[in-house]
């Protein structure tokens, strides 16, 4: 009897035998996913507040937001393959441990080193993604695992325009602190249904930690994202901000070299050079410049006066009530990432996440004028980054061997890292770069990020139209329908 690659059969069914429930996996990994995107964009609003409470300059309390982000990218890759080789469960453990000490210190702290430590040990939680999608990829059926890794991968854009709709109004009634105790029941939660619920791995990657290209690794992503949250002090033309992008660039070359010739890398360069890999994680990069980049647009728009010529004058809780459509909109396609991969394709999925994503900042940047064009601009951004992250993932998993699913799908998170802490300063530096009425930028900034947005949008797409994914997940498929 021949199968279809991808259905849902008898034989299927009885191959995944043996395995543990998914449902109770997946509810795990998505409560610990979930708590860790809210903290990620939770004090993007509050930053003003913060600021004003501890008597700090604008340069400085954006370490806030750059700690968190420099935290996530070192120790994704890293704990993504430690994972891989002392146990995937025990290290997403070890990150949840880490996102409620941080939790605990940011909300404890009265002065801006504590709070950036303590947002530095929150961004260890970032390895929780690649360690999630290998527990996946080790624990479910086949046939279950393109819905599973979007399902995940959608919380992370869920729980991000979750934090910002909710910031406001939790600060604003009982201050920025509670923002960081919030998610600490979830965080306690999850850890516990992981012990409950989640087996350890029984794939393993042999080797070691190569603790000298973690050290590299760490360098020239520190290097970059100073350089990148300092720009707009120093100027993007300035001679700082030259040398250090200039400094990064060879730290980069350094690390690079030193894992192509160590006999045990901590990330595989040769596999990131794949066709597949390499043009998937240009795709991050350029998602993340262009989400980060909306969510500075568009709470601004909201919330600048009429007096200025093109805001709303909607306060910061209202506000986020109005981006909730946008995070539903990721929700459900995030939920209906699975399907979609299979009916057209993780590829093609991200392919027209993109486009949507550069319509979107195409209606914006010649009609936002009225409230009902920003709605729908931001469900369309929602529906883009519901399919873009869903579907991402997914290519990277379906492109690799078992034993680099962390790595690998770490080392994409990282690049939608570093395109967000780009995009966000990027963005926030054009806008308000240039004439100002009574203090607000000049609607010509906006313009200017939208068109930035567009462009960058329609690179991504001529970049993910050539993305073709590998026969891995083919043979694997095959072998579970025959029963092996």
């Amino acid at each position: 009897m021949i199968e279809v690659v991808g259905e849902v059969t008898p034989r299927r069914r009885r191959a995944a035998q043996g395995r543990p429930a998914h449902g109770p996996v997946l509810a795990a990994l998505g409560l610990a996913a979930m708590s860790f995107s809210v903290l990620q964009s939770l004090v993007i609003p509050v930053l003003p507040a913060i600021r004003s409470d501890l008597h700090v300059s604008q340069q400085a309390v954006t370490w806030v937001l750059t700690g968190y982000l420099l935290s996530a990218s070192v120790a994704t890759p890293l704990l993504g393959r430690m994972g891989d080789m002392f146990g995937k469960r025990r290290m997403l453990l070890v990150s949840m441990s880490a996102l409620a000490v941080g939790v605990v210190l940011s909300g404890l702290a009265t002065s801006l080193d504590l709070l950036v430590v303590g947002r530095v040990v929150q961004g260890l939680g970032g390895a929780l993604f690649p360690l999630s999608f290998g527990i996946i990829r080790d624990e479910l059926p086949a046939y279950r695992v393109a819905g599973a890794i979007g399902f995940i991968s959608a919380t992370l854009g869920v729980g991000g325009g979750l934090g910002i709709a909710i910031a406001g109004p939790i600060a604003a009634q009982l201050g920025y602190h509670w923002l960081f105790w919030a998610p600490l029941p979830l965080i306690i939660l999850s850890a516990v249904a992981m012990m409950a619920f989640i087996p350890e791995s029984r794939v393993r990657a042999g080797g070691r930690v190569n603790l000298s290209c973690a050290l590299l690794l760490s360098a020239w992503l520190v290097a970059l994202l100073t350089d990148i949250s300092e720009a707009p002090i120093w100027g993007w033309l300035s001679w700082p901000f030259g040398g250090t992008l200039l400094a990064a660039a060879v730290l980069f070359c350094a690390w690079w070299l030193a894992e192509r010739h160590s006999a045990n890398p901590l990330v595989d360069v040769r596999m990131l050079t794949r066709p597949a890999i390499l043009r998937t994680n240009l795709v991050a990069l350029a998602v993340g410049f262009v989400l980060y980049g909306s969510l500075i647009i568009v709470p601004v728009l909201l919330q600048t006066p009429r007096i200025a010529g093109y805001g709303f004058g909607i306060s910061v809780d209202d506000a986020g009530l109005l981006l909730l459509p946008q995070t539903a909109m990721v929700c459900l396609l995030g939920a209906l990432s699975g399907r979609l991969s299979g009916t057209i394709g993780s590829a093609r999925a991200v392919l027209i996440g993109v486009l949507i994503g550069g319509g979107s900042f195409a209606l914006l940047a010649v009609a936002r004028s009225m409230e009902w064009e920003i709605l729908t601009a931001t469900v369309m951004i929602g529906a883009s980054v519901g399919l873009t992250y869903s579907a991402m993932p997914n290519v990277i998993v379906e492109s690799v061997p078992h034993e680099q699913t962390g790595v690998a799908t770490g080392m994409n998170a990282n690049l939608r890292t570093v395109g967000g802490a780009l995009g966000g300063q990027v963005t926030a530096s054009v806008v308000t770069t240039g004439t100002k009425y009574l203090g607000y930028p000049a609607a010509r900034g906006f313009t200017i990020s939208l068109v930035l947005l567009v462009a960058i949008s329609a690179v991504a797409a001529a970049v993910a139209a050539r993305v073709r994914v590998g026969l891995a997940p083919v043979v694997e498929l095959t072998a579970v329908a025959k029963g092996d």
